[in-house]
């Protein structure tokens, strides 16, 4: 890091303790510049895949949701008003890095989200544990391989019906199982790796 000129400070243990909001802190700490942009600059680089969060407020769920959403190949995460904030230490490490690589949007609300992005020409789903339609149905008759934004609600209670309402469908991941439901990490990651399968013909990078 020196090399590169950002400058190299050492701590000792106890000052480390107070700087860091873990336990067990890794022993490395970064101040960083805030790194999210604005919606206009998002839908300007023409998305295929973008994740709405609304009123999501677990920063481990949000974090993983972004980390989900890179490894997906999405375009971009939009943390709508009343989400958690994204610099929350717990979703910087959930995130594992793609926080500062992956186009993070705050504080839309969810209908401007959602109409800008109808604007740029994607289809948008909400998440809805209850929708009578269900993943599967869309995967079969091919209309995850456009461009879509994946409409994401509170762990706790979903979507409200008027957010739903702003989506072209509601979607619920399929349970086969006797589990009443998946938690917001699980549901999104079955979401869009579902959508990638179809945006890249299956194609795809094991890890």
């Amino acid at each position: 890091m020196a090399a590169a000129g950002v400058p190299v400070y050492e701590v000792s243990g106890e000052v480390m303790s107070e700087l860091a909001q873990t336990v067990t802190p890794q022993g490395l700490l970064a101040v960083c510049p805030f790194v999210d942009v604005a919606l206009a600059e998002l839908i300007s680089a023409a998305p295929r895949l973008v994740v709405v969060l609304a009123s999501v407020r677990d920063p481990g769920n949000a974090g993983t949701v972004l980390r989900t959403a890179d490894a997906a190949g999405a375009g971009g995460v939009i943390f709508a008003e009343a989400s958690v904030d994204p610099y929350n230490s717990k979703c910087v490490r959930s995130s594992a890095g793609s926080l500062f690589h992956l186009p993070v949007v705050l504080g839309v609300p969810v209908a401007g989200a959602v109409a800008a992005l109808r604007d740029a020409g994607l289809g948008v789903l909400a998440a809805d544990g209850s929708a009578a339609l269900g993943l599967d149905d869309l995967d079969d008759d091919g209309r995850l391989a456009g461009p879509t934004a994946w409409l994401f609600g509170n762990e706790a209670w979903g979507l409200p019906g008027d957010l739903v309402a702003l989506a072209d469908d509601a979607v619920a991941v399929p349970i086969y199982g006797r589990a009443e439901s998946l938690n917001l990490a699980a549901a999104a990651a079955v979401c869009l790796y579902a959508s990638a399968r179809a945006q890249h013909g299956g194609a795809g990078n094991s890890r």
